[in-house]
């Protein structure tokens, strides 16, 4: 992880937590090549940290991040389009590959990559204000930051074809019923709620959380059978660790464990 950075913004609310806070709200957050570079170099440094867990959300209340910044891209040959989109997936197979948990806060309108954001993430929470949708159709291009799979994934592959084909905006609630983010909040509430889950998902033991995660990621492109065989694979990863001793000892000693990820 390296810095200091000029479009994002990172602190630590809460031991074990990181917060990242993309940090253009003039412009509704979006996100220019610089933006990209700065969180590919974030996501790609995080096994040095001693966090556990990471809120992604966004500065100010408009927009917690309103996609690619058309303005730079207005002009760019299909050259250069093209390189700056390695950057943009690039940044985006690092944050779905992040070894910490990383947990949403919607803090705004969500829209095409900014969509793509949130979907990347583990899960999210999100303003009641929200707005969410996939535009890129409307534009003449279509989701290029994994929004096909994440999307489908997360909605169901009927609802993730409505929503990218007609690049139509959609409301919290719906975003909420269909599995998109996991809860709503008011604006003064939304970041407490967040912070309150990276507490206590930092709370467990680190070694178990990236088991559990490479299992769930992994069995969804799986037969069931063979997802099974992955759950075991990381369980018995686990069984020789010092933190399962721990948490053994310091359920039967009645206490909080200490664990250490190791």
């Amino acid at each position: 992880m390296t810095g200091p950075f000029e479009t994002i913004l990172i602190d630590t609310p809460q031991p074990n937590v990181l917060r990242v806070t993309l940090n253009r709200p003039d412009l509704a957050n979006a996100f220019n090549t610089k933006m990209m570079e700065e969180l590919l170099a974030f996501w790609s440094g995080l096994d040095s940290t001693p966090a556990r867990c990471i809120v992604l959300t966004g500065a100010g209340t408009r927009a917690f991040c309103a996609g690619a910044d058309l303005k730079e891209r207005n002009g760019m040959t299909d050259a250069q389009w093209m390189a700056q989109h390695d950057i943009i997936e690039r940044q985006y197979a690092a944050l779905i590959a992040s070894p910490l948990p990383v947990i949403a806060a919607v803090n705004g309108h969500a829209f095409a990559g900014g969509l793509e954001l949130v979907l990347a993430c583990d899960f999210a929470y999100a303003v009641k204000s929200a707005r969410f949708a996939l535009t890129e159709v409307t534009l003449g291009i279509m989701p290029g930051a994994g929004g096909t799979q994440t999307l489908a994934r997360a909605a169901g592959e009927r609802r993730a074809k409505e929503i990218i084909l007609t690049g139509r905006p959609f409301g919290a609630s719906e975003a909420c019923d269909w599995g998109i983010v996991n809860s709503l909040h008011e604006p003064d509430g939304l970041m407490d709620a967040a912070l309150d889950t990276a507490v206590r998902i930092a709370s467990n033991a680190p070694l178990a959380i990236r088991e559990a995660r490479r299992s769930i990621h992994g069995g969804l492109a799986m037969k069931l059978e063979d997802g099974m065989r992955l759950e075991i694979d990381s369980y018995n990863r686990l069984v020789p660790t010092d933190d399962r001793r721990e948490g053994i000892r310091a359920f039967n000693e009645k206490r909080k464990p200490r664990f250490e990820g190791r």
